[in-house]
């Protein structure tokens, strides 16, 4: 395949597509959550309170929580070297190369996978009664607002870098359909099974 068409894997297409639809479920979910019961830092009054958007928020919350499990997973041990090296710091300097804005799209790859992290750690910390009840001053609720903050602007520089690195044609590969045939879902389950005969974390 040509460089202009680079290919991505199609279990890393599959979990990534899902991680960002439950993602983008739990942003505009939480901000109607915010909207409903917080507005402290501003509001577009767009809804009245809703104490079911609480519980939607949660079951988008709840399967998120598996899917980043699993996508965290596949980006520490296949999706590494999209993230933050240990030659990074020396990578910076390289200014204005090629490598530097690599450099810079692995560390807002990284960035966004702490918040998502961080997003739903905080999130199973949360008591659904505490919004309810007027009780925005908890400060597992607070990181949770930081962390969607966080993971709303490292989505939006994570686009970015995206297109400055690869342009149209590394956005696309994201939503190409086609597999190699060493990457087809029927060698999955052979390499399931060598990797549960020999596990590695």
């Amino acid at each position: 395949m040509s460089a202009s068409k680079p290919y991505q894997p199609l279990l890393f297409r599959l979990l990534h597509g899902l991680n960002s639809l439950l993602v983008f479920g739990c942003i505009i979910t939480g901000y109607l959550v915010y909207e409903s019961y917080d507005r402290r830092f501003g509001t577009l009054w767009l809804i009245p309170e809703d104490s079911n958007l609480i519980d939607i928020h949660g079951t988008w919350g709840f399967f998120l929580f598996f899917m980043a499990l699993a996508f965290t997973y596949y980006s520490l041990r296949r999706g590494k070297k999209r993230l933050i090296q240990p030659d990074t710091l020396a990578q910076l300097k390289r200014t204005p190369q090629p490598i530097w804005w690599y450099t810079l799209h692995r560390i807002t790859n990284t960035i966004a996978l702490l918040a998502l992290a961080l997003a739903v750690i905080s999130g199973k910390f949360q008591d659904e009664n505490w919004l309810r009840v007027g009780e925005t001053h908890h400060l597992s609720y607070n990181i949770h607002l930081l962390a969607w903050a966080i993971m709303i602007v490292a989505i939006a520089l994570h686009v970015l870098m995206a297109a400055r690195v690869g342009g149209v044609p590394l956005l696309l590969s994201m939503a190409n359909s086609q597999i190699k045939s060493s990457d087809h879902p029927r060698l999955w389950w052979g390499n399931l099974r060598n990797w549960l005969k020999h596990p590695r974390i």
